[in-house]
């Protein structure tokens, strides 16, 4: 059985004449007629009942040809939806990011894409930059929103572009501030304010460019670090800091994450900066990849 024989059988079944289906079909009608007996064989029972006036459908070739005009419907359809898989229409695009990205660069880039191709799904998954890098270099995922490592080229297999420096700021438990126990003005902590602090922080191994920052401004500002807590989820920083435990620096994208309990205030002098990316594969062609490429480097508004 073939889409041939499937476009026969519909031909007639519309027409129920073999001559008028053989004219339309652009042959003969003995080919036709032998085409249809042959499609009866094969399904062992016969699709229409002929007689020397008329041609019926049987039960069978009736409610068969419900799904006869679905099948051909769904082949004439293959040669678009390979185009729209050629140029990234349609697919999937598997995209990870580190928590930071959640709120600052992911939406924007999120609702961009979507836009222009609503039609692609996108798998995301939240991870740490670290196993980012190592589940691309497995072969593994599109593309990943990362904090990338400082000072350390990322391996040849990857290509990386920046897409946002922002400052840090710190999250700071309000009772901290009701209490009068840390220094600040106009929203901006006070030279001395974070001598001594407890510190909750992202785990080096999972973003050593983040940790060594963070640890780098605190010795800068205040003698050093002293770290009681990590975690490596930015929410779960957060919630910390909220309940507390101490204080976090965190990149200024986080004051959109609003959480009972904890304020946000601007570092001492001019605050240093933290960079995030996007990395990928060099060798991946995927085209849901490349379009989503094109969007994220972009400028972003």
């Amino acid at each position: 059985m073939d889409t041939r024989q499937l476009r026969h059988f519909r031909a007639v079944a519309e027409t129920l004449h073999f001559g008028r289906a053989a004219e339309q079909l652009g042959m003969t009608q003995p080919p036709l007629s032998q085409s249809i007996m042959a499609l009866e064989r094969e399904l062992g029972a016969p699709l229409f009942v002929r007689t020397k006036r008329n041609v019926a459908l049987t039960p069978l070739g009736e409610q068969w040809l419900v799904h006869v005009r679905a099948a051909l419907e769904s082949v004439g359809r293959l040669p678009e939806i390979a185009r729209q898989l050629r140029d990234g229409e349609v697919g999937r695009l598997e995209l990870s990011f580190v928590s930071t990205a959640d709120y600052s660069i992911l939406p924007t880039l999120v609702r961009r894409y979507s836009g222009l191709y609503p039609e692609v799904e996108i798998d995301l998954v939240e991870a740490t930059s670290d196993v980012q890098i190592a589940t691309l270099l497995a072969g593994q995922g599109h593309a990943g929103l990362i904090i990338p490592p400082a000072g350390a080229a990322l391996p040849e297999q990857l290509s990386y572009r920046r897409l946002l420096v922002e400052p840090l700021i710190a999250a700071v438990p309000e009772s901290w501030i009701d209490e009068g126990r840390i220094a600040h003005a106009d929203g901006r902590l006070g030279a001395d304010a974070l001598a001594g602090a407890p510190v909750i922080i992202f785990p080096r191994r999972s973003a050593p460019a983040f940790y060594d920052l963070v640890v780098e401004t605190l010795t800068a500002l205040s003698g050093g670090a002293r770290i009681v807590q990590e975690a490596i989820q930015m929410q779960t920083i957060i919630s910390l800091v909220s309940a507390g435990l101490g204080i976090a620096l965190v990149p200024a994208s986080l004051r959109h994450l609003a959480r009972t309990g904890v304020r946000y205030m601007s570092l001492p002098g001019e605050g240093p900066y933290l960079e995030s990316g996007i990395v990928w594969r060099r060798d991946d062609t995927t085209p849901t990849l490349e379009k989503f490429l094109a969007v994220a480097l972009e400028p972003l508004a």
